[in-house]
């Protein structure tokens, strides 16, 4: 089931995506939950990477889409967020916080059925991958999407996931052979990172998952290269 947010504070256009979402799971099958929040606040405050797709107003009366998406970026960084505004000037500040879409008001079914189903289809792309480490006293079995980046020290790896930190004796090449074609990128000598939970370059920096981890100059165009890709493959 997909769970979708609506966060928008004019009624009339909470009552058209209500609408819309409701024809596009008659017209595809999808299953659809629905959860409405009126303002930027409501859903940042308590945000627990709860959605898979976000439709968000960007001009709001106490916290705007915008602020609100830095937020849910901070530990999320995988929902797809989609602005709605009637000021497109906005709408293309929304890349900057990974947005994927934006729909310019009036929102017409035709636009929004096109973006909503991109989506969706950028949802399925992600097929679940497991793989398991060795860690003291046993072995840990976790998700790769889970997983945001892999640091090197030492003789051991840590990585670095949602639920917390795991450590695993091994050394980056290891890490980097294991992880080959698994859409993760050496950034520099201590860090493997992981394209989905990258959130942007700042400088000489990848943020990832709302960390700011160095890129070294030698790797820095592969990494674009590779990050471009990346993107590109799940636009």
């Amino acid at each position: 089931m997909l769970k979708i947010a609506i966060v928008e504070d004019e009624e009339n256009y909470i009552s058209v995506l209500k609408e819309y979402l409701e024809r596009y799971k008659q017209e595809s099958g999808e299953q659809i939950d629905v959860t409405v929040y009126h303002d930027g606040d409501e859903i940042a405050a308590f945000y627990r990477a709860q959605f898979d797709i976000i439709l968000m107003d960007i001009e709001m009366k106490f916290i705007d889409g915008m602020t609100a998406a830095e937020e849910i970026r901070k530990v999320d960084s995988s929902v797809s967020i989609i602005f709605i505004t009637n000021a497109p000037q906005y709408a293309i500040r929304g890349y900057e916080v990974g947005a994927l879409d934006y729909i310019l008001k009036p929102v017409s079914y035709f636009i929004f059925s096109q973006k909503f189903g991109r989506a969706v289809a950028k949802l399925k792309k992600r097929a679940r991958k497991w793989i398991t480490i060795s860690v003291r006293g046993g072995v840990m079995r976790m998700e790769l999407s889970d997983v945001y980046y892999i640091e090197s020290e030492g003789h051991n790896l840590v990585y670095h996931t949602k639920d917390g930190s795991a450590v695993s004796p091994g050394t980056m090449k290891s890490a980097e052979e294991a992880m080959a074609g698994m859409d993760f990128s050496r950034i520099n000598k201590c860090y493997l990172v992981n394209l989905e939970h990258v959130d942007g370059v700042q400088d000489k920096y990848a943020v990832v998952h709302g960390e700011k981890l160095l890129v070294s100059r030698p790797r820095m165009k592969q990494f674009m290269q590779e990050l471009t890709r990346y993107w590109g493959e799940r636009s």
